[in-house]
């Protein structure tokens, strides 16, 4: 398998770049977004003032919520199916992330559009990963930084935004081994969080690939009720962290901002961590 295509890019800073968190925990957030369309993410063309409202709820949500760091999928840059907007500059600022980062894994025929990430806490070293093609479906991919844990400068955590292919295991499965190759050259804790489009249940899950090989664990990977597509029942999205890590909070929010429902947790840090 060809190697998968690296996008170097530098997290833009949109807001007072002073600006730090200051609480012994972590709160995340996942989202897929749907290119901004909202309740309408099967209408293939929305206008720029339709997409703006949209954009606006999320930021709502984000604001209400106050996640140190947002990960996002179906991320839009300009794209002429979703107001020719950069979706991502526009929820930093309109939801108050003095830091950001883009991966475009689809561009071209005025689209642009990859997975973000928003974060309250300066991203350093950043990359961005375009998963190998995989026609007839789009390019999927992730991006990774590193921040450092609030208050204790010693602990550097790598935070991945994440799409999987939707329509095939194989393609996961391939994909997933660009994305531990990845946290293996890093050798960090890592949080990963996404949309994998699919579940814990199934022994071939990538799911099961990633937590495997990275020693990472979800929260209740197989309890009822924490579907996060509701149009088929699923739980889709997830937030992954390694063994280092404790969930203290989770749940599934039940905006609907787009076809996903977005994930928002808390981490701590396991005692004798160093």
């Amino acid at each position: 398998m060809e190697p998968a295509v690296f996008e170097h890019e530098t997290p833009s800073t949109v807001i007072d770049p002073g600006h730090h968190v200051h609480r012994p925990y972590l709160r995340l957030m996942t989202l897929n977004m749907a290119h901004g369309r909202g309740n309408d993410a099967y209408r293939l063309f929305q206008k720029g003032r339709e997409v703006e409202v949209n954009l606006d709820d999320i930021a709502a949500v984000l604001r209400r919520e106050d996640p140190d760091i947002v990960a996002l999928q179906e991320a839009d840059g300009p794209s002429i199916w979703s107001g020719m907007r950069d979706h991502v500059e526009y929820l930093a600022h309109k939801g108050g992330f003095p830091y950001s980062l883009r991966g475009e894994h689809v561009k071209g025929m005025k689209l642009s559009y990859g997975t973000a990430l928003l974060s309250k806490i300066p991203l350093r070293e950043p990359v961005s990963v375009t998963f190998h093609p995989s026609p007839p479906t789009l390019s999927k991919g992730f991006v990774a930084a590193t921040v450092t844990w609030p208050g204790d400068p010693v602990v550097e955590i790598d935070v991945i935004s994440l799409h999987l292919d939707f329509s095939r295991n194989s393609v996961r499965q391939r994909q997933m081994e660009d994305l531990i190759d990845i946290l293996s050259s890093r050798n960090r804790i890592s949080i990963v969080m996404g949309d994998f489009n699919c579940e814990w249940e199934a022994r071939d899950s990538a799911l099961h690939k990633l937590a495997e090989q990275c020693r990472l664990k979800g929260y209740c990977a197989g309890k009822a009720g924490m579907e996060t597509f509701p149009l088929l029942g699923k739980r889709f999205d997830w937030v992954l962290v390694s063994s280092d890590l404790e969930f203290s909070t989770y749940e599934v929010l039940e905006d609907q901002l787009s076809d996903h429902r977005g994930v928002i947790c808390e981490i701590r840090t396991s005692e004798g961590m160093p």
